[in-house]
């Protein structure tokens, strides 16, 4: 890192709620968001949530054509610069990607398509993944560079690594980074089943709320057990050290590894190895308190990354934790909301456990390390600090 890098609001909508208080007291519970709905285990955004979208998509005739995915990013990305205090006129950058993007509204087209052999009119510019940020800027009335892209479930880190890259280069001061996600849906859901990565509703003899659907971070699980769930999330970048920061990035990490499967890394995560070992730099690893790990619930994603975790800290890892368990996992948003959990942690210091995986508890918290992945083993670390005016 060239300088510190500030992470100044962030904001998101997800099944844990919209407000810092409400996904903070979350947190602290051990109940989790996943339901059951036709028979396919899902974690949703709650009725009023779903109703503030309804709102957003109905307060302005050019929405109502807009997918969710593109209105979780202006919904979080609205509430994100207002928290900043950021104005159009700064030109701030926008980087919110997605891995899916407009997949609902791409499959009712696509249906349409081929009951009347004709595209709809909108078909093309309502489904690109540039449409996200485009959207963004539209609402935001910036003028600043504006990107969207998919690198599948790292897609809200690379964000952040392409908005950091933007401020170091001198090119913009501010940048709005994001991932949004809206994967509730057959196509989508039918895609994970064909993997055979999807949770099996059928293989838990308790009812879904009195269990734990997804076992993410459980290394001893003998079934996959990943959920999806919706959610978008929006944080603002600035250079250096601000006063107003919650938190400061001082490490990054990034590495690909060569594809054995389409779906899978290698038994030790090497993509991983590299990234972490990237992100820590100088750092000595004992000074890392707690790893957000990306662990979706798979059996060989989750033993492959903490096989990572302990050749990098050399079976003296940090305390680890994970919020799939809780909301399921969002895909190409599901990183930033790991950076949200992080930054709640240190805002609070206060642990966030997995209920059903035994940790350690760290002695302190200052540095939080944030892990991601996607298909083809593009992983992404990123290390987190409480600014030094509160350390």
């Amino acid at each position: 890192m060239k300088q510190p890098i500030s992470i100044t609001t962030i904001a998101s909508i997800s099944p844990l709620g919209n407000s810092s208080e409400s996904i903070w007291n979350n947190y602290k519970n051990n109940s989790h968001c996943i339901v059951e709905k036709n028979g396919v285990l899902i974690s949703e955004l709650s009725k009023n949530l779903k109703t503030e979208i309804e709102n957003l998509k109905a307060s302005e005739s050019k929405y109502k054509s807009l997918d969710n995915s593109v209105l979780f990013a202006i919904y979080t990305s609205r509430k994100a610069i207002e928290k900043a205090n950021w104005n159009a006129s700064d030109n701030f950058g926008i980087n919110i990607g997605s891995s899916r993007g407009a997949t609902q509204l791409f499959e009712t087209y696509h249906e349409d398509f081929l009951k009347n052999n004709k595209a709809k009119t909108l078909s093309s510019p309502t489904t690109t993944l540039g449409n996200i940020s485009s959207w963004v800027a539209h609402d935001l009335k910036t003028k600043g560079p504006e990107i969207s892209h998919s690198i599948t479930c790292s897609t809200a880190l690379h964000a952040m690594l392409n908005g950091i890259a933007w401020i170091n280069s001198g090119m913009c001061k501010k940048f709005l980074v994001g991932g949004s996600e809206a994967p509730l849906t057959p196509f989508t859901i039918a895609q994970m089943q064909a993997l055979k990565i999807y949770a099996n509703n059928k293989c838990h003899s308790e009812p879904v709320e009195e269990s734990f659907p997804c076992r993410a971070l459980d290394t001893s699980k003998k079934e996959n057990t990943m959920v999806l769930g919706e959610a978008a999330a929006s944080l603002c970048l600035e250079q250096g050290e601000t006063p107003n920061a919650l938190a400061s990035i001082i490490g990054i990490g990034y590495a690909t590894e060569l594809l054995e499967h389409n779906a899978s890394l290698s038994a030790n995560a090497i993509c991983f190895q590299d990234s972490m070992r990237m992100a820590l730099g100088n750092t000595n690893p004992d000074d890392v308190d707690i790893i957000i790990t990306h662990t979706p619930g798979t059996i060989k994603g989750d033993i492959a990354e903490y096989n990572a975790i302990k050749k990098i800290f050399c079976n003296k890892a940090p305390s680890l934790t994970n919020n799939k368990w809780k909301l399921g996992h969002s895909l190409g948003a599901s990183g930033l909301l790991s950076v949200e959990m992080a930054v709640l942690m240190l805002q609070h210091q206060e642990f966030i456990s997995v209920p059903f995986f035994e940790e350690k508890r760290p002695k302190k918290i200052t540095k939080i390390l944030v892990n991601a992945v996607g298909f083809g083993g593009n992983a992404v670390s990123i290390l987190l600090s409480l600014p030094n005016t509160k350390n």
